[in-house]
């Protein structure tokens, strides 16, 4: 029976950083409100530059598989207005999971699940053994749209966006026993598989504006996904966490929403 150890150093450490990440975004509300009853913005508007540019640390974790993949993420952007932003997303991610045998597809348990109840009875393998597959994991993620930020505020921009794209995950298995070294030549000869399928969600964050051309951005995100639905039997939510600099330059963008009020 294959047990996954106690949480590991580096997964402690992507925790606090979460932890630091989830606080920075919780300070929004905080920040809202001490500017809530401030005077609107004055005509000068702060500089909005027309590129974006942004590389952070990422963390991928899709509770469901106890997937963690830490690595980074990437985005460029071109402001079409003051408030809409283009851009592309690029996300890589590494980890290793455990799978067991009552998440796999329904065909594949039907022909390993009577399998195993033989052997059991036969005493070929302990009674309370538990059909589990080691994996290794590379994702990657693709995603092109647009960004919505709220600029009412300098010290910082709060922003939402759609999250839909495409998902590319390379699985390599690390069977542990000959019962799942069968399961594997079974399902994929190889030990290895490659999917590409959609995701759709959303996200958003707040970029902390430290000087003009430099904001720490604090972001993250939330897809649901199916890959490899003839191994696995269910879909998955991903949550994605990100931090790291952006940077923006170009011309000052004057374009605005054409709206009364703070829109403007």
């Amino acid at each position: 029976m294959l047990q996954k150890s106690a949480e590991s150093g580096p997964h402690r450490s992507v925790s606090r950083l979460i932890r630091f990440s989830a606080s920075l975004l919780l300070m929004a509300p905080c920040l809202l409100a001490q500017q809530a009853g401030s005077a609107e913005q004055p005509a000068d508007q702060p500089y909005v530059g027309r590129f974006v540019v942004y590389a952070g640390f990422l963390h991928l974790d899709s509770p469901k598989i106890s997937l963690y993949e830490p690595g980074i993420h990437i985005q460029a952007g071109m402001r079409w207005s003051r408030h809409v932003s283009l851009g592309f997303d690029y996300s890589r991610g590494t980890g290793n999971t455990i799978i067991g045998l009552n998440q796999a597809a329904t065909a594949i348990q039907q022909t390993y699940g009577p399998l195993l109840q033989q052997l059991i009875a036969a005493g070929a393998l302990p009674a309370n053994y538990v059909a589990a597959l080691p994996f290794s994991s590379v994702t990657q993620t693709f995603t092109a749209g647009p960004e919505f930020p709220y600029r009412r505020f300098k010290r910082f921009t709060p922003y939402i966006r759609p999250s839909c794209g495409i998902i590319n995950e390379i699985v390599t298995a690390h069977p542990a026993d000959h019962l799942t070294q069968i399961l594997v030549n079974g399902v994929a000869p190889s030990g290895k598989e490659e999917e590409w399928t959609a995701f759709y969600g959303f996200g958003g964050g707040i970029a902390f504006n430290v000087t003009k051309h430099f904001s720490l951005i604090v972001q993250a995100d939330l897809v649901h996904d199916h890959l490899f639905p003839d191994l696995l039997k269910d879909g998955r939510n991903t949550i994605r966490f990100s931090i790291g600099p952006g940077f923006q330059f170009g011309s000052d963008v004057k374009k605005k929403w054409g709206l009364p009020g703070h829109w403007e």
